[in-house]
């Protein structure tokens, strides 16, 4: 055992205190044999003892938001990617220098033991990341603000690359424990499913029977930077009580009926995004949503009349300036329905009444344009599990119809794609949410200026008739302090260094204050050192993760996020292989004149998404062979990351150099990930797609390799296309000859290939213009070269895309939704408390 004395002191930010807590922990809130003090029980005992500062905040913060009563936001969303946790809330309390210091004394190196901690498999990808930056925010911001989420048991899925490429395995996060979380038993809510609809002689309504499961809450700490607020992301598992345990089946052999609700409950939160290719599937899905909404909004109006006089005597016209409810995506829709549901049935409102508080407390952010995207439930299917819901969202969309009819008639030829039910197959009628959604909201955001102009002018441009004043941009945004303070600490402290200040960390407007030193020989030298530093520990980690060696002095590229044909990971690879073939036709003199490259993908591919996954088998292949090639592996190298998450991409983006963010033109909503490279000093490489177009006005045009049809250019185009108009460039035709001929491996790559060849028809057509962008894309690259070799240029280039950044805080973000769509201010907790 360790030498230093054991004794609890949960306030500490003293070396020798920390590490007595430490100690103190690992003896007293024991997780393994007594006689072990490995790195991994280090890291659990040093979570304890940072988890008891935690509490204390948490519990004055509590205390405080209950005291002042402020109107609170409360965020649903079904994903929240928030990384490794350690790191992060040493971090915020400021306290990362005295805890490296308390594990020397113990005899490790704060690295070593936050490595030991599984990313929380709370979410997938952008829409995930997002909602945890902006809880970041609201801490860091102090404002009255909480997230509420699902406790996924087994993730989404971990990544296995083997020779057949993607393979899913469950998550093991929860295998251990998580010790970020803390039970409360008294907060638990049932959940009805099934069922039916009961009327009383007086007409009311009340959904009885069925199946009826308990949300019981876990709370995660979200402490602010170096702030005293610490708020809350509220997960809720789902499970069912003894009494419906069946102790007679059970002794009768019949166990699986004996213990059917427990089998059922334990379904909902066991993965995120279960497949619904099934009928099955699809009720689990919804069966998810709906367990979010009912469980969070029961909550809601819990804590509403709690902090009234603690029986509910408040006025329900207070409760939407009390209560903000943002819907992060479709996925929470059912919120609306569900807080109808209980304001009518349980607390015995009308209808006017009802509908006016959930239509002024409720705001709708969407996040795609794209059809695919845009869920559409079957009416029959809610029905089935939700009777009284389907008839609040008939009475909605009923009653939007007649609103319509009256108010602009002129529309009555619109009412088909606008109501919310959609009957174009009158045998399976369907509910579209987000019509449902921008109908039931006071507030509909998109998340980048091009974004919110498609919404405005496209998808929802009829109700932009109807409620001009309904919608707005809300630009998404990162946390500095996970995406540059801690995970680059060499270039943070080169920026605080010549900045004299690191007030940027929360402030990172002053970032621009580097532009007056972007050609100082000084500051270029420090900058290459810093992003040096990166590249090594990158490499160090591609070398442990897929035994690839790569040389540190090439030019780091790289693309990292979630796998789909729109964001044409495949026009890279194909890229990837014209480079390959070019070097392969030069002499050994023409290739030491090149730039070397190593180019790095990663992401996962949706488990049934079966071109997304033959793209990631091709880059693997393609790897495989180029790496191996002695003639230009030199110059060359392609690096499949696997089982991309929070913590690989901290270690990837701060050793980045050139990354690619290269979608077709409007489908990217917004994007995060370009702004977290961006602020690393990575340059980019993309179309003007997303938040793309915001990146590229701030950093300047001359830093950012821009090619590719542009949003307007793209319905024109594959009109061209359908009609037999497109030439293909000889050098695509190249680069799919090669696969097709089977230079990287025997693999049948003719579907994928298919996708991108014919003018029309389902998978064929090329839909995401990878050949029309692909000689752009070529001699976009040839720029990237050119200024690779220009060393002091390039230094310029990255300092400058740094200090063009500032705009992409998510504490801008989350200020401009306080003031623009919950009317929040802050409340920090008093510093005696």
């Amino acid at each position: 055992m360790n030498p230093v004395p054991a004794a609890a002191h949960p306030l500490a930010s003293d070396p020798e205190e920390i590490a007595s807590n430490i100690s103190y922990h690992a003896r007293y809130t024991p997780h393994f044999s007594p006689l072990k003090f490995e790195v991994e029980q280090a890291y659990y005992a040093t979570a304890d003892s940072v988890r008891d500062l935690l509490v204390q905040r948490w519990n004055a913060t509590y205390a405080h938001f209950h005291r002042a009563d402020p109107k609170q936001t409360y965020y649903l969303s079904m994903e929240f990617l928030q990384g490794r946790a350690l790191t992060n809330a040493i971090g915020n309390l400021d306290l990362l220098g005295p805890y490296a210091e308390a594990l020397k004394k113990l005899g490790y190196d704060l690295e070593d033991v936050a490595e030991q901690e599984r990313d929380a498999a709370l979410g997938n990808g952008g829409l995930g990341r997002l909602a945890s930056c902006f809880l970041d925010s609201m801490a860091t911001l102090n404002l009255p603000a909480w997230g509420y989420g699902l406790r996924y048991r087994y993730g989404l899925f971990k990544q296995r690359i083997t020779k057949e490429g993607q393979e899913e395995v469950a998550e093991d996060w929860l295998e251990r424990f998580n010790p970020w979380e803390i039970v409360r038993h008294d907060v638990v809510f049932p959940v009805r499913f099934f069922g039916h609809v009961e009327v009383s002689p007086s007409g009311s309504r009340k959904w009885v029977g069925g199946d009826v499961i308990r949300g019981l809450a876990y709370d995660v700490p979200i402490p602010g930077y170096k702030t005293k607020n610490t708020i809350s992301l509220r997960l809720w598992e789902a499970t069912a009580g003894s009494e419906n345990f069946n102790l007679f089946q059970f002794n009768d052999g019949d166990y699986d009926s004996a213990a059917r609700l427990h089998h059922r409950s334990q379904e909902i939160c066991a993965v995120l995004y279960p497949g619904d290719a099934t009928e099955n599937g699809k009720l689990l899905r919804l069966k998810q949503q709906f367990f979010l909404c009912s469980a969070s909004m029961q909550d809601i109006i819990f804590r509403f009349k709690e902090r009234g006089d603690g029986v509910g005597r408040r006025q329900w016209s207070e409760f939407p300036s009390k209560v903000a409810v943002q819907l992060n995506d479709t996925h929470p829709t059912l919120a609306i329905p569900e807080l109808m549901r209980l304001l009518m049935d349980d607390e015995g409102l009308g209808w006017d009444e009802a509908w006016d508080i959930t239509s002024r407390t409720v705001a709708y952010t969407n996040h795609t344009v794209l059809p695919e995207a845009l869920e559409k439930w079957s009416r029959d299917l809610i029905t089935k599990l939700l009777p009284r819901h389907m008839e609040i969202i008939d009475e909605i969309d009923k009653r939007f119809m007649a609103m319509v009819r009256s108010a602009l008639p002129h529309l009555e030829g619109k009412l088909s794609s606008m109501r919310i039910l959609d009957y174009s197959n009158a045998e399976k009628p369907v509910v579209r949410m987000a019509n449902l959604c921008v109908v039931s909201s006071h507030t509909v955001n998109g998340v980048a200026e091009l974004h919110s102009n498609i919404l405005k002018s496209e998808l929802f441009a009829d109700y932009v008739t109807l409620w001009p004043r309904k919608f707005q941009n809300k630009t998404n945004g990162i946390t500095s302090r996970r995406w540059l303070r801690f995970c680059n600490p060499e270039l943070s402290a080169v920026i605080t260094k010549w900045l004299k200040t690191d007030r940027w960390i929360t402030d990172l407007d002053l970032l621009s204050g580097l532009r007056q030193f972007a050609d100082d020989g000084e500051l270029q030298v420090e900058w290459a050192a810093a992003k040096k530093a990166s590249k090594t520990r990158l490499a160090q980690y591609v070398f442990k993760a897929t035994g690839v060696e790569i040389n540190t002095d090439s030019l780091f590229d790289i693309q990292i996020k979630r796998i789909h044909e729109y964001k044409r990971q495949l026009l890279n690879i194909l890229g990837v292989i014209y480079r390959y073939k070019k070097l392969k036709e030069m002499s050994a003199e023409e290739r030491r004149r090149t730039t070397p490259r190593t180019v790095m993908l990663g992401g996962k591919a949706f488990a049934t998404y079966t071109n997304a996954k033959r793209i990631v088998k091709l880059v693997n292949d393609v790897g495989a062979v180029i790496n191996k090639d002695a003639e230009t592996s030199e110059f060359l190298k392609v690096v499949f990351i696997p089982n991309y998450s929070v913590s690989v991409a901290e270690a990837v983006i701060p050793g980045s150099e050139l990354s690619q963010h290269i979608s077709t033109a409007g489908m990217e909503a917004s994007g995060t990930s370009n702004m977290k490279f961006a602020l690393n000093g990575c340059l980019i490489i993309g179309t003007l797609d997303g938040a793309n177009v915001e990146i590229r006005d701030e950093i300047g045009p001359d830093n950012f390799f821009l090619f590719g049809a542009t949003a307007d250019q793209v319905p024109a185009l594959r009109q061209q296309r359908q009609q037999g108009l497109f030439k293909a460039d000889p050098r695509f035709e190249e680069a799919k000859k090669m696969v097709r001929e089977g230079a990287f491996g025997e693999y049948d790559y003719g579907p994928l290939l298919e996708s991108l060849e014919g003018n029309s028809g389902y998978g064929r057509g090329d839909y995401f213009l990878v050949g029309h962008d692909f000689p752009a894309y070529l001699d976009a690259q040839a720029a990237v070269d050119a200024a690779y070799r220009e060393r002091r240029r390039w230094l310029k280039m990255s300092i400058l895309s740094t200090a063009g950044s500032g705009k992409f805080s998510s504490d801008r973000t989350i200020s401009q939704y306080a003031a623009d769509v919950w009317a929040i201010v802050p409340c920090p907790v008093p510093a005696h408390s």
